[in-house]
């Protein structure tokens, strides 16, 4: 009971830790921390090897696969990249293999504490507060990782009668025996959740004559399928690109595993033969069968990975469309729909791309600002913390959005360009200011909103009925926005935006006015007055962005924000 409650709680941290890491990340750095990783896997091989040197400094593929996870959880990475990384981590674990056969093994826990101190120290400087909250969840997820091989060793399989007699109850020779030893292995990697406490065991089984070297391999191979279950199961509270991730690496194990078999007793034979041994001889040298375990370990990895490696693109598909997303969860994830990759050979389809992608982007701020309507409307307090996480969460891809759109942007003026598309260029890059200043005034109005609802402070009819008017009129605007950055800026005519903004100033002004009157005719507190005000006030600056917007847009020389 006490071990099984230990897995639990292990897998538990190892999710909460993967969690504040993959929340750090966007915090600290986020699109540099991206483009030093995306320089790092610029193409397939070079991610493969990124994994394979990841895993080697660690001692785990599973530390290297969930900080894959969290990485494309924080989109850090893309998906395409994170396969690579994947593949290569089934290469570095080998090295585990390698050093046990050697009589040592690494404990990923000693590095923890002095994590720990470095992560709490840094919290409480403030400073540098992001990088503690890293380091934090690092440290939780190694912890984590720690205890699950602990957990592991402390079954102490190799001392079990029961489950040695099992073992030599079974003919090694037919395929039947090997796929219920694959079977058993992948279950006691599953339960273990550590593939290397596992490979420590089947060393110790296959080096004191309880299993047979065809045995012991098919164990190996099992484990190679439970290992794959670490990162499944942290990828659960991440989103779909982080499940498709994990989801990526069962598949590469589980292919991997399905040709060896096909060709199983030959491929032993010859790795046997590699290490000067004889898989039917009565007894083995202890060192020769363990030294054969790790090999086939090796073999097995690198020649999948060969195999694998120029098929990346259609394992991306695969697991694409069978992990699907809900609508509502692929709307908050951030990702870039029209620029993807490195420049088009044209700069000025390079610059309609770019057009594109913000358009999207002012389609997602005023999905946003619609939720801040909804969180006004809410009475119910579950609903009112649900809508405002997912507002902090666009505010984010607001953030995430003019980075990237910006970088690109600036990647392509680099290009010789006519004096027309610079301009256009320039005018693109303030309105992706412009969107990203509404997304701070969506925020900005939502927090307002928590201290009202967290104040239990209740608006007149009055008031209720002014904010309701202003918001609409700065939907109004915002819709008309987005006809313009979908359409041809030539079809339209600034006149339109120009009356609903004046609209906006005036409802503004007439609202202050009120406001005070009310105020000193005791209709409301000073408290509800100032918060109302504050709620009107960013109303009418997100009209203001708005406004910026389509100037920019149309390259009209107007300049009616404040």
């Amino acid at each position: 009971m006490l071990i099984a409650l230990k897995l639990l709680g292990s897998i538990a941290l190892l999710m909460y830790g993967m969690k504040v890491m993959s929340e750090a990340l966007q915090k600290m750095a986020g699109p540099q921390l991206r483009h030093l990783l995306g320089a790092m896997t610029t193409n397939r091989v070079t991610g493969v090897a990124t994994g394979a040197l990841v895993t080697v400094a660690v001692q785990s593929s599973a530390a290297t696969t969930v900080m894959t996870v969290s990485f494309v959880n924080a989109a850090l990475l893309s998906l395409s990249q994170a396969i690579s990384i994947i593949m290569g981590a089934n290469i570095g674990t080998t090295l585990s293999a390698w050093i046990m056969s050697a009589g040592f093994s690494f404990d990923v826990t000693n590095i923890v504490w002095p994590v720990f101190l470095v992560a709490i120290v840094l919290i409480q400087l403030k400073k540098h507060r992001y990088l503690g909250d890293f380091l934090f969840g690092l440290s939780f997820l190694l912890f984590a990782l720690g205890m699950l091989r602990i957990t592991g060793v402390e079954m102490d399989l190799a001392h079990n009668t029961a489950v040695v007699n099992f073992f030599d109850s079974f003919d090694s020779g037919s395929y039947l025996t090997i796929l219920l030893f694959l079977l058993v292995g992948t279950i006691l990697t599953f339960i273990a959740q550590s593939s290397a406490a596992i490979m420590a065991i089947t060393m110790v089984l296959c080096s004191t004559g309880v299993i047979d070297i065809y045995q012991g391999i098919a164990l190996v191979m099992g484990e190679n399928i439970g290992t794959t279950l670490t990162a499944n199961i942290a990828a659960m509270s991440a989103n779909t690109q982080a499940r498709r991730a994990a989801a990526a690496h069962l598949l590469f194990n589980v292919f991997g595993v399905v040709w060896i078999l096909c060709c199983f007793f030959p491929f032993v034979r010859m790795i046997c033969h590699i290490v000067g041994m004889d898989p039917g001889a009565e007894s083995q040298e202890p060192a020769q069968l363990s030294f054969a375990l790790a090999t086939f370990h090796t073999a097995f990895n690198v020649t999948n990975t060969l195999i694998l490696i120029w098929f990346i693109p259609q394992i991306e598909k695969i697991v694409c469309r069978v992990i699907k997303p809900k609508q509502s969860e692929e709307e908050e994830e951030f990702r870039l729909k029209y620029i993807k990759g490195g420049l088009l050979k044209t700069p000025e389809i390079s610059v309609l791309q770019a057009q594109k992608e913000i358009a999207v982007f002012g389609e997602r701020m005023m999905r946003m600002s619609e939720m801040v309507r909804d969180l006004y409307r809410t009475k119910d307090e579950a609903e009112f913390n649900k809508i405002f996480e997912r507002i902090e969460k666009y505010e984010k891809i607001s953030d995430n959005m003019e980075n990237e759109i910006g970088k690109y942007l600036g990647q392509v003026s680099d290009a010789h360009l006519s004096d027309d598309t610079k301009e256009k260029i320039r005018a693109m890059l303030r309105q992706i200011g412009e969107l990203e200043s509404i997304g701070d005034s969506g925020y900005n109005m939502a927090r307002i909103l928590r201290r009202k609802f967290e104040g239990k402070i209740e608006f007149t009819v009055k008031q209720e009925t002014g904010v309701r008017q202003l918001l609409t009129l700065v939907q109004e605007a915002g819709t008309r926005m987005l006809e313009m950055l979908n359409g041809r800026r030539e079809d339209f005519d600034f006149t339109p935006s120009e009356a609903i903004e004046a609209s906006i100033d005036a409802c503004r002004a007439t609202l202050k006015e009120q406001n005070l009157r009310d105020i000193d005719a005791h209709e409301y507190s000073y408290d509800s007055g100032s918060l109302y005000m504050d709620l009107v006030n960013e109303a009418e600056k997100a009209g203001d962005y708005i406004i910026n917007v389509v100037e920019a847009r149309l390259g009209t020389s107007h300049r009616l924000s404040e």
